[in-house]
């Protein structure tokens, strides 16, 4: 009884949507496109950012591109935004 979908051969990790796809979307259709499972995994949902309209625009954008990459499954954390650090308090 395993309840689990296949796994992943390569997540690519960004801090908000839009990340990964400016960072290495073309590797990832690549990947894909030669059958490997893809996926993509935001931190945050990039919000607020000016002259956006808001998180379910961006995140729907997100899955759209996501589906021209070929990409398999798509996650946001929900971490705040502009609350992320590349270390730890001492």
């Amino acid at each position: 009884m395993n309840d689990l979908p296949p796994p992943l051969d390569c997540i690519a990790v960004g801090a908000h949507p839009d990340d990964v796809e400016i960072g290495c979307g073309g590797t990832l259709a690549v990947l894909a496109a030669q059958g490997y499972r893809v996926g993509i995994v935001d931190l945050t949902d990039g919000e607020p950012t000016p002259r956006s309209s808001g998180p379910a625009e961006r995140l729907a954008e997100a899955a759209a591109a996501a589906k021209v990459l070929g990409v398999v499954h798509r996650e946001q954390l929900g971490f705040t935004n502009r609350r992320l650090f590349d270390d730890r308090p001492r």
